[in-house]
């Protein structure tokens, strides 16, 4: 079945690019959230972590 598919993508032109898109993307989307982890303030992470405790107190 692979072999099938691996055949059938090689004829398809230009589709090289799609990995390098989706290799790309993937990179770019975690480099972003590694830089939002370490710059996000402590306040602000110590406010977000008390909102499920929060919600059970209030019902």
């Amino acid at each position: 079945m692979l072999k099938f598919v691996k055949d059938h993508m090689a004829t398809i032109d230009g589709i090289e690019i799609y990995p390098i898109i989706s290799l790309s993307i993937f990179f770019v989307f975690f480099i972003g959230l590694f830089w939002w982890v370490f710059s996000a303030k402590k306040d602000y992470i110590n406010k977000v972590s008390r909102f499920p405790l929060d919600n059970q107190e209030n019902e």
